[in-house]
């Protein structure tokens, strides 16, 4: 006969377990995404933690007393500046409950730039830096390539036009150097944004701005100069800080911050049946017409007006659905895909469940437009928006066939009917269109953001012709209306719904059965699937380059910060 002691062992070590204390671990230097990581990407090890896993994770260990403390891995690599920034805020709620939170890194920026990377390390109560390795806290830096040269050796011209000066895409191809607009408002963005990170520095490591400057203009820095200069507390090994911060609880265990939060989401799960919700819908990536698309081995991914319409109308047709976050992430592209998902947001308020948006690391042109249907906008102080203007442009290539020897011909139905061909320019007629075109985009996108913002037209037309604002610059101008993350656009969409409970999710979640088989409509809360796309890469490549493939809303440039 078995032992009673051994029959209940298995229920001791679970409550044991849940008493033992936990220290929350976070990587962050691997990514982070808005969308749950493809089957493929997972298989091959790509696997990227969910945002909202590691925001709402970390703010919930805050209130834990199970958790005992927080650490998180640092270098070089680090998620884009706004996320950043919602980070930095989880962590500092983490530290108000009384808390430790350690950052460390073996090097935090090994022989290459990682302002942004301190930046986010700074939130930490405690940073500790490998004794050999450097901090490269350099400052903010932004860089675009200028190719014209290039294309007059190779014979392409191009035939562009935008409203107005500062959307600056085609200004690769255009141009040798900054236009004065173009450097007046990528001046303008980096003094925003270094001006961030210089006042979270010194509030977080007890400077001045000044003498954040001053090392800034140092860097990169030898780790002994880092922690003589206060901005490392010590230097040591891996093992030495785990030893340490885990030896203040004794036998704690570690749990990786996204790992937690989906237990303990999970142990919340209420009986079968309805429970209210805040539903997350995503925008990433460029918007197009279509379904939206995803690599299967990369994970980037596309917005299609398709199915985050179909998300939209499943969600205000779904009871338990109080309230939406709208989590736009996105340089903008198509001007009509665009509108039919502006149009849904609206259609999605307008039958009484509220639309909060919270901007990632950039909402700009097509980006900024989805969210002009929203009831609230929440952007980072660091978000990357605005950018309202529209552009065209096709690559000339006849002189350079003409070099290759390569001739064209072409038999055409009516004038215009090779307006778009590559081998030729756009005749004056045809600029004529163009320009018409143009007019038209521009005075809609400003039109709609009069309407909605509630400004003149004369305000519109000064924050828009294509400038690119942070978001603290597009608060203070009325672009958004509040400061803050996903945390701050779910609090609205509580009190907005009067759900002050209702927890936050993915929406739609198909069942496997579900994803197995094709909707049978476009009414069907299936068809808000994402479509597996393996030119994932090169798409990515395209819009890195600045080529406006998916649109006239596109935002100009590669808008990373380093």
């Amino acid at each position: 006969m078995a032992d009673l002691a051994q029959l209940l062992e298995p229920l001791t070590d679970l409550r044991d377990r849940r008493r033992t204390p936990l220290v929350l671990e976070l990587d962050l230097t691997e990514g982070v995404t808005d969308d749950p990581a493809p089957p493929v990407a997972q298989l091959l090890g790509r696997r990227r933690q969910r945002f909202a896993d590691v925001i709402e994770g970390v703010r919930r260990g805050a209130h834990d007393p199970q958790v005992a403390a927080l650490i998180a891995k640092v270098d070089g690599r680090s998620p884009g500046f706004a996320k950043v920034q919602e980070v930095r805020d989880a962590v500092r709620a983490f530290r108000a409950a009384g808390k430790p939170t350690v950052a460390w890194g073996e090097s935090i920026g090994e022989f290459g730039p990682s302002t942004v990377g301190y930046y986010l390390a700074a939130a930490f109560e405690e940073i500790v830096l490998g004794p050999t390795g450097t901090l490269g806290l350099t400052g903010i830096s932004m860089r675009a390539y200028f190719l014209r040269e290039a294309a007059d050796r190779l014979g392409i011209e191009t035939d562009a036009s935008a409203r107005h000066e500062y959307k600056t895409a085609m200004n690769m191809l255009t141009e040798r150097d900054f236009t004065d607009a173009h450097r007046e408002a990528s001046e303008h963005l980096v003094a925003s944004l270094s001006e961030q990170v210089r006042a979270g520095i010194a509030e977080a490591r007890g400077l001045s701005t000044e003498r954040v400057a001053e090392l800034t203009a140092r860097g990169p820095l030898l780790a002994a100069e880092a922690l003589e200069a206060g901005l490392v507390d010590r230097l040591a090994y891996r093992d030495e800080v785990y030893a340490e911060l885990l030896g203040r609880f004794g036998e704690p265990r570690l749990r990786y911050v996204p790992r937690y939060n989906r237990h303990k989401a999970a142990e919340r799960i209420p009986a079968p049946g309805r429970q209210e919700q805040i539903a997350l819908i995503t925008a990433h990536g460029a918007i197009h017409s279509g379904p939206s698309r995803r690599s299967p081995v990369s994970g980037s991914s596309s917005t299609g007006s398709d199915t985050v319409g179909a998300a939209f109308r499943a969600a205000r047709r779904d009871p338990s659905v109080r309230a939406v976050v709208f989590r736009v992430d996105s340089p903008g592209g198509s001007h009509t895909a665009s509108d039919v998902i502006r149009r849904e947001v609206r259609l999605t308020c307008e039958a009484g469940t509220p639309v909060i948006v919270s901007m990632g690391d950039v909402a700009a042109s097509g980006g900024y437009y989805v969210s002009l249907g929203a009831e609230r906008v929440v952007a980072q102080p660091g978000t990357i928006t605005g950018s309202i203007g529209v552009l065209i442009s096709k690559p000339v290539t006849a002189g350079l066939l003409s070099k290759l020897g390569v001739g064209v011909g072409s038999v055409d139905s009516d004038p215009h009917a090779a307006m778009f061909d590559p081998t030729r320019k756009f005749s004056e007629s045809e600029w004529e269109r163009v320009n018409a075109l143009l007019d038209w985009v521009y005075a809609d996108f400003t039109g709609k953001v009069a309407e909605v913002r509630r400004l003149d037209p004369e305000q519109v037309d000064r924050l828009a012709r294509g400038r690119v604002w942070s978001g603290a610059d597009a608060h203070r101008s009325g672009l958004v209306d509040e400061l803050g993350g996903l945390e701050t656009a779910v609090r609205l969409a509580r009190e907005a719904s009067g759900a002050k409970n209702a927890p936050l999710r993915p929406f739609p979640r198909p069942n496997p059965l579900e994803r197995l088989r094709p909707a049978e409509s476009s009414e069907e809360r299936t068809a808000a699937q994402s479509r597996l796309d393996a030119w994932g890469p090169l798409a990515e490549l395209s819009a890195r380059l600045g080529l406006p493939a998916e649109g006239v809303l596109t935002l100009p440039g590669d808008w990373r910060v380093r």
